[in-house]
């Protein structure tokens, strides 16, 4: 028999595996491979989605980081997209809360290939205190039509999903749509009427998201 994967080593997950995630099997088309570069144990802990825009203000960076620190400390992992803007935010921010804390990217590319090529040093870390999670084979580039699929994989992990600041057409309002197809809690932080990355907020907050100022107000919400 092999020896099991030590940490932190790349690892390819067949459907049907002990340590396949249960939830990939909620959706329609769950992924028949799945690469992991990271700690399997992790895949355990109860997870919660903080997504965002590409260019989020600073306030929706500092919003980031406040969910993401207080969800954590709550005992979740936090998943995001390793995107520039609130994806980012929102991986940094868990990680410096320490080594007992706890961040999932899922890529859109193999997981050994960074992009964007600013947060290799993010994704390095990442490693260490988390997970880099693809559906691609190692060395797939990526590619616009891999986003919105590694989205459905974002809204399958997750318990939640927080919306911090997205348009109307971005894809963090596919990765929340889809969450809510699921069955999954879905939130949104809401924002001036004047600036375009709130409207996304907004609008799913009319279609039945809750809103949501801080991290308590989704904590209240999430059975874990």
């Amino acid at each position: 028999m092999p020896p099991p994967p030590k940490p932190n080593q790349i690892t390819c997950l067949a459907k049907g595996d002990k340590n396949y995630p249960c939830r990939f099997n909620d959706l329609y088309d769950p992924p028949e491979r799945l690469y992991i570069d990271g700690d399997l144990k992790l895949l355990k802990i109860p997870m919660v989605a903080i997504v965002g825009s590409r260019k989020a203000s600073m306030e929706g960076l500092e919003n980031a980081a406040a969910f993401a620190k207080g969800l954590s400390r709550a005992g979740l992992l936090i998943v995001s997209g390793l995107a520039r803007g609130v994806d980012g935010a929102a991986h940094q921010a868990t990680l410096k809360l320490g080594p007992k804390h706890f961040t999932m990217a899922v890529c859109g590319a193999g997981v050994d290939v960074i992009y964007p090529k600013e947060h290799l040093d993010l994704a390095k870390n990442i490693r260490k205190q988390g997970l880099l999670v693809s559906e691609l084979p190692l060395g797939a580039p990526p590619q616009a039509c891999h986003f919105p699929r590694r989205n459905r994989l974002i809204a399958a992990l997750s318990i939640g999903v927080v919306v911090i600041e997205a348009a109307e057409r971005s894809g963090s309002l596919i990765t929340a749509r889809l969450a809510a197809e699921l069955g999954r809690e879905v939130f949104a932080v809401p924002g001036s009427i004047q600036y375009p990355f709130s409207s996304g907020c907004h609008l799913l907050i009319q279609q039945g998201a809750k809103l949501v100022r801080n991290p308590q107000d989704v904590l209240e919400e999430l059975v874990f």
